[in-house]
């Protein structure tokens, strides 16, 4: 038996490493918590050696653990280079990305993740089909097996710490999108089904997925499964062909898990709220509790340039239903690539999200902010509430848009209600009035 490489292996074999005492501190929870939930394969931790070496700092990604976000980012052909792409990563750190994915597309590709990964303090993705697709000159028909697992074991000596690889999308799934309004959303799906069509063989990622499994165990890089058939509009959402490639990427977490992977698993984009906990608990049977990773859900498509919203609300029922870790949209989605404050609004939207999952689960301490605020709120401690607030910047601009500068520390009221038709306020008046003796409350018989 080999020596263990993974975070997978060494759970399994009882060693706490040095990076679950990281994440246990981080959670709050026992490091024997950490190690038991990634050895069940219920708990990943994107660490990949090489970043590690680096500036990453350990999360974790499970139901054990608080409900993560993360940001995606990258060039296109059409726009974006390095600097814009740091200034994207430095946005997403700061308003709270657990983990950032690089979905660059466009030119000088190698150049800018090197840059983001020695730049980020957190744990950074890629989908690896795209890079390749670029070094073939956009030409997938082209591509052979060897291609892919060069491309893969290319972005784990730069140090990616977890890959979304399509192998779940089978041949035999395609007749079932024919009927589709939005057909295959996903652009490593559709770049999949393309080849498969145009070869009229299976996938080759699925036939090379054991072969795959060793490159990433030598650098401990994390499987993202990928979603190739994920619904694309709610008229297609939960149908036939999004589960047969579930039933597929169950089988492929154990034989990932067999071969000393860690796994997660990618999740639908566009789904009633009906249906959002009844896909998350299929998941979770079908993939034995590997961790799930949702894009939203979108919970109605009738509002571009809002999606951030549209798909948050969808984003809170799933983590409050199970999913591990949400991935961010943003108020560009479906219209183009994101800007720097596109990212901002998309994370702040998700943190929301995240956040009142936690509260939701009754995660141990996850209302202790709220709480604290309220408090201040109140007081009518400006300063505090700013300090507690998820954006203190965006919350006291506001206030001080309508609030004198050299009243507003002292003010118990805000522009809203003013010092007259403050609730608050009048609460304050009611129990200093009772306090005084000045209020007696009338007893009511009980009938």
């Amino acid at each position: 038996m080999s020596e263990p490489i993974t975070q997978l292996e060494h759970a399994r074999a009882g060693t706490i490493t040095p990076e679950m005492e990281f994440v246990a501190k981080r959670e709050h929870l026992e490091p024997s918590v950490i190690r038991e939930e990634v050895g069940a394969g219920r708990m990943v931790i994107p660490a990949n050696r090489v970043h590690l070496e680096g500036r990453l700092e350990p999360m974790c990604i499970g139901i054990a653990a608080s409900c993560k976000v993360n940001a995606n980012i990258g060039n296109s052909a059409v726009t974006s280079d390095e600097e814009g792409e740091l200034e994207k990563l430095h946005t997403s750190v700061h308003y709270g990305a657990d983990t950032v994915m690089d979905l660059s597309t466009g030119k000088n590709i190698d150049a800018i993740r090197l840059a983001i990964i020695g730049a980020s303090p957190v744990p950074i993705g890629t989908v690896p089909i795209y890079q390749m697709l670029e070094e073939l000159g956009g030409e997938i028909e082209e591509m052979r097996p060897h291609h892919f697992l060069d491309m893969v074991e290319h972005q784990a000596k730069q140090g990616v710490d977890y890959m979304t690889i399509h192998c779940g999308v089978m041949l035999e799934h395609l007749h079932l999108t024919m009927n589709r309004v939005t057909g295959i959303v996903s652009r490593g799906g559709s770049l999949i089904a393309k080849w498969m069509m145009a070869h009229r063989k299976q996938n080759p990622l699925y036939e090379s997925f054991d072969d795959l499994c060793d490159i990433m165990r030598q650098y401990d890089v994390t499987w993202s499964l990928g979603d190739g058939l994920r619904p694309g509009s709610l008229a297609d959402a939960s149908d036939d062909a999004q589960f047969a490639e579930l039933d597929v990427l169950g089988e492929l977490t154990k034989r990932g898990w067999e071969r000393g992977t860690q796994v997660m698993v990618e999740g639908p984009g566009h789904i009633p709220m009906d249906q959002i906990k009844m896909n998350v608990d299929r998941q979770i049977e079908v993939c034995d509790g590997a961790p799930f990773y949702v894009l939203g859900p979108l919970v109605t498509d009738f509002a571009p340039g809002y999606d951030h919203i549209t798909s948050c609300i969808g984003a809170s029922l799933a983590g409050w239903a199970g999913a591990a870790m949400l991935c961010y949209v943003t108020p560009k989605e479906h219209l183009g690539l994101p800007e720097r404050e596109d990212v901002k609004q998309g994370l702040i939207a998700y943190r929301i999200a995240a956040h009142a999952a936690d509260i939701a689960r009754h995660r141990p301490g996850a209302r202790d902010r709220d709480d604290a605020l309220s408090r201040a709120r109140f007081a009518f401690d400006w300063d505090e509430q700013f300090r507690l607030s998820l954006d203190p910047e965006t919350a006291q601009a506001y206030h001080d848009q309508t609030l004198p500068q050299d009243t507003f520390k002292s003010a118990h009221f805000c522009s809203m209600c003013g010092p007259k038709y403050c609730s608050m306020k009048i609460t304050e008046d009611i129990r200093e009035m009772a306090k005084k003796g000045e209020l007696e409350l009338p007893v009511v018989a009980k009938s």
